[in-house]
């Protein structure tokens, strides 16, 4: 079985404030390229629910953080469609982004 490895690396201040994010993909040939956001969705197969984690750095603007939360939500369509082949729903999630784009003023929305 061939397997993959992403490693996720997160520097705080001492408040434990994520200063910097750094991550790799072994298989994509991608070594400590920065981010200034993180959003990682799992399903819980022990519990059956989902588990998260969000972080971002303290260079994360509003601005950003808007674009980055558009992108994610649309992004979340196309895995919701290519999952369960409900291009009715994918849709409604489109959508909804946006609208959610246009108000938070996203460029390219």
């Amino acid at each position: 079985m061939e397997t993959s490895n992403i490693q996720i690396v997160v520097e705080k201040d001492e408040n434990s404030i994520p200063e910097r994010i750094t991550w790799s993909a072994d298989d994509q040939g991608i070594v400590d390229r920065e981010a200034r956001a993180l959003a990682l969705g799992l399903w819980d197969d022990v519990d059956g629910i989902p588990m998260g984690l969000q972080l971002w750095t303290k260079k994360m603007t509003v601005e950003e953080m808007h674009a980055f939360t558009a992108g994610t939500l649309m992004q979340l369509a196309d895995t919701f469609e290519r999952a369960t082949s409900d291009k009715d729903h994918a849709d409604a999630i489109r959508m909804f982004t946006k609208e959610l784009a246009k108000r938070l003023r996203v460029p390219g929305a």
